[in-house]
């Protein structure tokens, strides 16, 4: 998948373009972070990775491969990953997202995020495990 994704969804560089430095990226996140995939057909086409920052909050990143946005591949991902950091005993969860990322800004504000920081091209933004969303998101989809 990471190769093929196309220079506007790399994440605030977290997915570099060069081979190596994707590898040394994606080697981080599966070794140090939890991880979840979305696949369709034998394809990974969107994955979800929480890392531990420099404080006791997990640091996340989303993607979806460009063909596959758009679908709610992103929200369920991001759903699970909520259920998965709160069964953990996770108090919070952060972010940051470029500040053109009205869509991506748009899904996390209606997960219960909130704005910690406003830098100049990005956001920070910061998820409480506390809040009643959770209890929603640990449901099965259907009964959401």
């Amino acid at each position: 998948m990471y190769e093929n994704v196309d220079s506007t969804s790399r994440t605030l560089g977290l997915l570099p373009s060069s081979n190596e430095r994707r590898k040394e990226g994606l080697d981080h996140l599966t070794t140090d972070g939890w991880n979840l995939v979305a696949i369709h057909r034998n394809r990974i086409v969107g994955h979800v990775s929480a890392v531990p920052s420099d404080t006791d909050k997990y640091q996340f990143v989303v993607f979806v491969h460009q063909d596959y946005q758009n679908r709610g591949i992103g929200t369920e991902l991001l759903k699970q990953l909520i259920a998965y950091a709160d069964d953990r005993g996770e108090e919070a969860l952060t972010l940051t997202v470029a500040t053109g990322s009205r869509r991506a800004i748009h899904v996390y504000d209606n997960r219960g995020f909130d704005v910690i920081d406003r830098l100049e091209s990005e956001l920070a933004m910061r998820h409480s495990l506390e809040d009643p969303i959770v209890t929603q998101v640990q449901l099965p989809p259907a009964k959401r």
